[in-house]
């Protein structure tokens, strides 16, 4: 089995198996309620198009990356949510009604905000402006079908036969985790020489951008008045990034494969960093609950 059949169609199918799992976790009420709380969204979304993309500006220049290196890691942070955030939310006990909908919103926010950040990283970076037209509908709709679907044929079958449901619900679960980590360990596989070659400079920008806009997602939620499980979502939502875009325009539409290093190094050091997250409030959840029982 070759690379191209696994990132173009076990790749899809796992994501989309994934997907429809959080939609057998799910009902409209769900999303109802995101809908009764719009300034989770509004900051989420606020996160994804302006928090960090900022943050990777500053990153870049703070740590000196070299003009190719700094605008791909724009191209990144310019990229909206990744379609995995939506199952570290769910892991760590969040609002994945509001994952789910931040990772549509952003990807269609960034039909407008991804051809800005690239062209205004572009000329401060390079001194050159954004000279292709970025097929981001094409994106919309390739979103649509790996998340959306999935998720409203889960909340289906959940309306249709709930007792069954239920049933499978565990054994989903584990699957669906099982699918994650193996997407993770054949994207550390199939890139493990791009990490070796470009660990140093590039993977500390990566380290610093995905810890600084994980941290600073979180620390927003409370002066904002969100719930624990919306903030975990902003967080995710905002860590996680859809790196096969970033990938795809700097290869495709900017001809420059060196440019996506820092798409390709994120991809693999943003999962260390949700999954140690997702631990995190794991934990924080146990030892809340604990204080509680004990109170």
């Amino acid at each position: 089995m070759n690379a191209a059949t696994v990132t173009g169609v076990l790749l899809p199918l796992a994501l989309a198996f994934i997907m429809l799992y959080l939609g057998l976790t799910l009902q409209l009420a769900d999303f109802r309620a995101v809908l009764r709380r719009p300034r989770a969204l509004a900051l989420g979304l606020a996160g994804q198009m302006l928090m960090l993309p900022l943050l990777a500006w500053g990153v870049a220049r703070g740590v000196g990356l070299e003009p190719v290196m700094a605008v791909g890691l724009m191209v990144l942070a310019a990229c909206p949510g990744g379609v995995s955030a939506g199952l570290l939310t769910h892991l760590a006990a969040g609002n994945v009604a509001l994952s789910i909908t931040l990772t549509a919103l952003s990807s269609i926010a960034a039909m407008l905000s991804l051809p800005l950040w690239l062209d205004a990283a572009l000329q401060h970076f390079q001194g050159r402006a954004l000279t292709v037209e970025l097929p981001l509908a094409q994106m919309v709709r390739s979103v649509f079908a790996l998340t959306t679907l999935p998720v409203l044929l889960g909340m289906a079958l959940r309306a249709w036969q709930p007792r069954r449901v239920q049933r499978l619900v565990p054994v989903a679960g584990r699957v669906a985790t099982g699918l994650f980590l193996l997407i993770v360990l054949a994207t550390f596989w199939s890139q493990r020489q791009v990490l070796q070659a470009h660990l140093g400079q590039v993977g500390l920008a990566a380290l610093l951008l995905n810890a600084a806009v994980l941290g600073g997602a979180w620390a927003l939620g409370a002066p904002a008045g969100l719930a624990r499980p919306e903030r975990i979502a902003v967080a995710t939502e905002c860590g996680l990034q859809n790196s096969a875009l970033g990938i795809f325009v700097c290869v495709e539409l900017l001809r420059n494969p060196a440019m996506s290093v820092p798409s390709v190094v994120y991809a693999l050091l943003m999962n260390g960093g949700a999954i140690a997250f997702v631990l995190l409030m794991r934990r924080r959840g146990r030892a809340s609950a604990d204080a509680g029982q004990g109170a």
